[in-house]
């Protein structure tokens, strides 16, 4: 079973720049574009969407909770009604971009703290589910691959959303299914051999080791591979290598 690889990306910001999106966006699948609020200007989710284009990658918009200091990754305390409120101002700006390059958002996929707060928070879940559901139903929202799909599933049917199911190659997983946190040793992967080994179990048996030891199984759509990683275009060359062998 052959994996949709996705990166985030454009996650620059003005004159600082991060990640190797020009060189990484040849080998993926699905870009997820920073919308502004954790990273990401005007200019640079336009060169993103146009590099996204020429390369034939689908795009996702990449909504956060409004904290560049902290990229995104500082929980905050927000109502549902905020939450519902930023999504639609994230994928708003970035579908507007997209327009102007003659595409368009394709999914959905929240950032940092915001997407750890939906996979634990079910108030959180439904009002990025409300907004996508207000914007447009054919937008799917990728959300972390446990054994819980069929549950979450079932909640955004109520509200006519897909769901597309992802996995981690570079972060570790603890044994109850959810990503080691950044602040724990151990929780970012950059050995690529290891990773490669990761991805092919998952393609193999839909299975991972947690970081205690103890066999994940995870039925995931796609794998992602964060820009940030100083590893980051090793990793995705050689997962790119490994799909096209599938």
């Amino acid at each position: 079973m052959r994996l949709q690889l996705n990166c985030d990306m454009g996650e620059g910001f003005g004159i600082y720049q991060m990640g190797l999106d020009e060189h990484i966006m040849p080998y993926i699948d699905m870009a997820n574009l920073a919308c502004g609020f954790h990273a990401g200007d005007p200019l640079t989710m336009s060169k993103s969407v146009a590099l996204a284009v020429q390369h034939g990658v689908a795009i996702g918009a990449h909504p956060a909770y409004p904290d560049l200091v902290g990229f995104g990754r500082r929980d905050m305390q927000c109502s549902a009604e905020e939450i519902e409120a930023m999504i639609l101002y994230q994928i708003g700006a970035l579908d507007t971009i997209c327009q102007v390059h003659d595409t368009k958002v394709h999914y959905v996929k929240p950032h940092g703290a915001l997407y750890n707060t939906m996979m634990r928070d079910e108030i959180t879940f439904k009002a990025i589910l409300k907004a996508i559901q207000k914007y447009d139903t054919s937008l799917k929202l990728m959300i972390l691959a446990s054994g819980k799909n069929p549950y979450y599933q079932s909640i955004a049917d109520d509200f006519g959303v897909s769901l597309l199911f992802e996995a981690f190659a570079d972060r570790a997983y603890t044994k109850e299914g959810s990503l080691v946190p950044r602040s724990s040793e151990g929780a970012v992967l950059h050995d690529v051999e290891e990773i490669v080994e990761r991805v092919k179990s998952l393609t193999a048996s839909k299975t991972l080791k947690s970081i205690e030891g103890e066999i994940l199984h995870l039925n995931a759509d796609t794998i992602c591979v964060h820009g940030d990683n100083k590893e980051a275009l090793s990793i995705i060359k050689a997962l790119h290598g490994l799909n096209h062998a599938l």
